[in-house]
C-alpha cells in the first residue's frame, strides 16, 4: 500500500508516533481479548477487561510514559495531511468495532454467561462504543463524504448519531459560551452537566437540521435528514442483532449505548470546564487556544487520535489528528483524559483539582469564567 501521495514530497522529518497510532486498534478488540482470557483461565471476571484497560492501564501508561509537547514542523503538515496511512488507522477501527459488537451479541444470545459476566461484557462493549465516538469525531469533520458517512456508522452503536450534527454545526460555533450545552460551567458537577448536555445537544441537533432542510426547501421528515437517517442506522443495527441473536441482546445494547455516550459527555465536560469566550459588541470573541483544556500525555493521545490537543482542533477543525499542534498558551490538564474522567466522576475531587486551575487561568478573577448561574453569587462571594 502506498502511504503517501507523490503530490507532496516527504519532508526531512520522521513522525515518532507514526506506528503508535495502530495501538488505537487494540480498543475495539477488548471484548474479543476478554473472551480469550476467560477461555484461557476460566475466570469470568475478565469480561470486565474494558474498564480495567481504560481506567487502569491507560492512566498508568500516561504516568509512566509521560508527555510530549513537540509539534510537527510546518514543512511537514501538508505531507502529513495527505498521507493515507493515518486515515487507514481510523478506518480500520470500524470493522473491528462491529466484529466485537456482533461477537458480544453472540455471547449474550448464547445464554451461557452469568448476569455479572454479561454486565461486565456490556461495560467493556461500552468502552469500545464510547471511544468509537472519538473515531467518529475525527471522521465527521472531514470534507470527504465517505468519511462523514463512516462517522455516522461509528456512532450507530451508541445511538448518538445526532452528535454528528450538533458537534460540527453547534458546539464549534458556541464553544466556551453559556449557550453551548457541551461546555461545562465552573461549579457544575458532571452529574449536573450530563442531563443538561444530553437534552440540550439533542434539541440543538434537531433545530440545526430543521433549519438546514428548510433552506433546501425540504421537509423535516425525509431521508435527507441527517439526524433521522443516523438514528435509522441504530434502529436497523439493533433490529438485525435482535433477529440474529434474540431479543435478549436488546437490554445489553441499550445499557452499553448509555454508558458509551456518557463516556463522550464526560470528555466534553472536561474539555472546556469553566472556560469562557468574552462577549464583545454583542458577539463572542474568536475561539482561541486558551478556551480548551489540553493534555499532551502520549498514551491517552494515541488511543484517542490526539483528541487531547483540543485547542488546535477548534482552531482548525478540518485538520487531521496527526497534524494537531500543542500551544503553550492553552491551559493544561494535570493528566490525560482517562485519569481526568475518573476525577470528574467524583465531584469533590474534581472541584479540588480543577477549580483552582480555572482561577489561576483567569488570574484569580472568577467573574471571567463560565460560571454556573445558580451558583454565581456564592462563587463570586467565595472567590471574587
Amino acid at each position: 500500500m502506498t502511504t503517501a501521495s507523490t503530490a507532496v514530497p516527504a519532508p526531512h522529518w520522521t513522525d515518532p508516533k507514526r506506528y503508535l497510532w495502530l495501538l488505537g486498534l487494540v480498543v475495539p478488540l477488548i471484548p474479543l481479548l476478554a473472551w480469550g482470557l476467560v477461555e484461557a483461565t476460566g475466570l469470568g471476571a475478565f469480561y470486565w477487561l474494558g474498564p480495567v484497560v481504560v481506567f487502569g492501564l491507560i492512566p498508568a501508561l500516561d504516568l509512566v510514559i509521560g508527555k510530549d509537547a513537540s509539534n510537527p514542523p510546518e514543512s511537514a503538515i501538508a505531507w502529513l495531511e495527505q498521507d493515507r496511512w493515518y486515515r487507514w488507522c481510523t478506518y480500520l477501527f470500524l470493522p473491528l468495532q462491529y466484529a466485537s459488537l456482533v461477537f458480544s451479541c453472540a455471547l449474550w444470545g448464547g445464554g451461557e454467561l452469568s448476569f455479572a459476566e454479561s454486565l461486565g461484557l456490556a461495560v467493556s462493549v461500552a468502552m469500545v462504543g464510547g471511544i468509537a465516538i472519538a473515531t467518529a469525531h475525527e471522521l465527521g469533520h472531514k470534507r470527504k463524504s465517505h468519511e462523514r458517512w463512516l462517522s455516522k456508522v461509528a456512532l450507530a452503536q451508541t445511538g448518538y448519531g445526532h452528535f454528528f450534527i450538533e458537534h460540527n454545526r453547534g458546539h464549534h460555533v458556541r464553544v466556551a459560551t453559556p449557550e453551548d450545552p457541551a461546555s461545562s460551567r465552573f461549579g457544575e458537577s458532571f452529574w449536573e452537566f450530563l442531563p443538561r448536555t444530553v437534552s440540550g445537544s439533542l434539541r440543538s441537533a434537531l433545530k440545526l437540521e430543521r433549519v438546514r432542510l428548510e433552506r433546501l426547501g425540504k421537509p423535516f421528515w425525509t431521508v435527507h435528514n441527517d439526524v433521522l437517517n443516523a438514528w435509522a442506522m441504530t434502529a436497523a443495527l439493533y433490529a438485525a442483532l435482535a433477529v440474529a441473536f434474540g431479543p435478549v441482546v436488546l437490554p445489553w445494547l441499550a445499557l452499553q449505548a448509555v454508558i458509551g455516550f456518557s463516556l463522550l459527555e464526560i470528555v466534553n465536560y472536561l474539555e472546556h470546564y469553566g472556560l469562557l469566550r468574552r462577549e464583545e459588541s454583542g458577539r463572542y470573541e474568536r475561539c482561541r487556544p486558551e478556551h480548551s483544556w489540553n493534555s499532551n500525555n502520549i498514551a491517552s493521545n494515541v488511543f484517542l487520535y490526539h483528541l487531547q490537543r483540543h485547542s488546535d482542533h477548534h482552531a482548525n477543525p478540518l485538520r487531521r489528528y496527526q497534524s494537531l499542534r500543542h500551544f503553550d498558551e492553552a491551559p493544561e490538564l494535570p493528566s490525560g483524559y482517562a485519569t481526568m474522567i475518573i476525577c470528574a466522576a467524583v465531584p469533590p475531587l474534581w472541584s479540588r483539582v480543577m477549580d483552582r486551575r480555572v482561577l489561576e487561568h483567569y488570574g484569580g478573577d472568577v467573574s471571567r469564567a463560565n460560571v454556573l448561574p445558580r451558583k454565581r453569587e456564592r462563587l463570586l462571594a467565595r472567590y471574587g
